[in-house]
């Protein structure tokens, strides 16, 4: 068997020409791991929708009714930063099923990794940049309710504060929250993680790739979790366009590479998902979001997980 991936066509849906949202990087994303020759579109494995149930396990039900069914006011439909439209709405409760079922094969192989996920911003009764359902969140405690994991820790390396997922999760001792990101983003009023690491603007691959090693040489030992999430956001890299840090492409495939060596040299599951990321260039940004599956692919195989 090779690396469990996770995708479902429903995944870009069009936006208005010219919106800001790269909605199209999950196809492009896609596209580019079938011609490298890492996947085929027939091995991706394709998500259910996730139940109301499950949604409602990180979020006010009424919220969750009122947007799958569109009604939003325009001051809610402001703060997402996305216009509501039937085929979005499809394709975020798609995208939530995506990263449940990407978690529960990480759990069964050691490692997976889903094409989309990393929707940190969104809160337990709103959303929040581009954010609608916190995918994080909604493992976290899907995974400990049905007692799949007696600890999860969500690794959140997205250059913007995972907020939401903060918040959902602040009175949950088993799911620990970290938070890798550039303390001069957005949001501007940050939330409280279990462990915030609030990073320089500037910061290059040398320093951020030693703070990766440090936090996980200290936290796993510490929390012994049973299941790492993942979010491996590339809006870090130097040229992202709401990004203030510097890595490289080599950063970004050393970072995912560290992140996961971390994780299963513990013999600790580990399920990625692809965050945030902007670039005007489309399919450049697709690219680097593919470092994470290139480097799971790779330790999956140096690893024989099977």
């Amino acid at each position: 068997m090779s690396l469990p991936l996770v995708f479902h066509d429903d995944y870009s849906p069009l936006l208005p020409p010219g919106h800001r949202f790269p909605m199209e990087k999950f196809r492009l994303l896609r596209d580019h791991l079938v011609a490298c020759g890492l996947t085929t579109d027939q091995a991706l494995l394709r998500p259910e929708l996730c139940p109301t149930d499950v949604l409602a396990l990180a979020h006010d039900r009424d919220y969750v009714d009122r947007y799958r069914s569109g009604d939003m006011s325009r001051e809610e439909l402001r703060r997402l930063g996305l216009p509501w439209s039937p085929q979005l709405a499809q394709r975020t409760v798609r995208a939530v099923g995506g990263s449940l079922l990407a978690a529960d094969l990480a759990l069964q192989h050691g490692l997976a990794c889903h094409l989309a996920g990393g929707t940190h911003h969104a809160h337990h009764d709103h959303a929040s940049g581009f954010c609608i359902f916190n995918d994080l969140a909604i493992m976290a405690l899907s995974l400990l309710e049905k007692g799949c994991v007696g600890r999860v820790l969500i690794f959140d390396c997205d250059v913007h504060q995972g907020d939401g997922t903060a918040r959902i999760l602040e009175h949950v001792p088993d799911a620990i929250t970290v938070s890798l990101h550039c303390e001069k983003n957005f949001p501007t009023r940050k939330a409280r993680s279990d462990w915030d690491i609030g990073l320089t603007p500037g910061l290059g691959d040398a320093d951020y790739l030693k703070v990766v090693d440090n936090a996980l040489n200290y936290l796993l030992p510490l929390y012994q979790p049973d299941l790492v999430i993942y979010d491996a956001g590339v809006d870090v890299h130097r040229d992202d366009a709401l990004g203030l840090l510097k890595l490289s492409d080599e950063g970004l495939a050393m970072r995912d590479s560290a992140v996961i060596e971390h994780c299963l040299g513990r013999d600790i599951p580990v399920v990625g998902v692809i965050g945030g990321g902007y670039d005007k260039d489309r399919a450049l940004l697709a690219r680097r979001h593919a470092q994470l599956h290139i480097s799971a692919a790779k330790a999956w195989q140096r690893h024989g997980l099977r």
